[in-house]
């Protein structure tokens, strides 16, 4: 499943207002840990490109934040791809959600506005008026993360779509041999990251098979 870059439309002026949380409780004794009990799978949306340095901001904000019991890991997911440059077979890894975070953290105060306030981060998907983002399922854990993170992510036994479209949404192709048309999403098709577009070809109706990355909302 191949996903390349776009840029997700950051949530600016999000459905949820916060404001920046009260300093942090007292810190526990020498020797004491707090358990990491509450530590779910969530996905993110940030700016694309940008996902490495994204990741090093949150975890550096973390750590001078003093935040760590409400923090495990973040991940962006890859694949290991062969292919041939000049003559050679060479073997890289390649992102497989362009724009996307996937992050195991405790969703709290805190870690929103650490998130939020953090340059090109854009939103947890599922946020919104009053909503709090849902965990990512263990089948979603499985597929994007592994099945070690999935016996340890501690989420709910719940799906979470990472498609940024919903069939019927009314869209453009940003790239291309089609790149300018307009049409409606008719199929998701999140294993393989990829959307089937209805586009109108020669007065005909045409479905058309593309990547995320290819589509942006009309």
């Amino acid at each position: 499943m191949t996903i390349e870059n776009t840029t997700p439309e950051l949530a600016g002026s999000s459905a949820v207002a916060i404001e920046a949380p009260p300093p942090s409780d007292s810190p526990a004794e020498p020797g004491l840990e707090k358990p990491k009990i509450n530590l779910h799978w969530y996905v993110v949306k940030v700016q694309s490109g940008r996902e490495e340095t994204i990741k090093e901001s949150i975890e550096r904000r973390v750590k001078i934040e003093g935040l760590q019991d409400y923090f495990g890991q973040i991940v962006i997911p890859t694949e290991k791809v062969s292919e041939m440059r000049n003559g050679k077979r060479v073997v890289r890894e390649r992102k497989l959600l362009h724009g996307y975070i996937l992050t195991n953290v405790e969703f709290n105060e805190h870690m929103l506005y650490l998130f939020r306030e953090t340059s090109g981060v854009g939103d947890f998907v599922g946020t919104g008026i009053n909503k709090k983002p849902i965990p990512m399922g263990e089948n979603e854990i499985k597929k994007w993360i592994g099945k070690g993170a999935a016996e340890d992510g501690r989420s709910q036994p719940a799906d979470v779509s990472i498609s940024p479209f919903n069939e019927g949404d009314r869209v453009k192709v940003k790239d291309g041999m089609f790149s300018g048309m307009d049409g409606f999403v008719k199929q998701l098709i999140e294993a393989k990251g990829s959307v089937v577009i209805e586009l109108t070809i020669f007065g005909r109706p045409v479905p058309v098979e593309l990547e995320y990355w290819q589509v942006e909302f009309a």
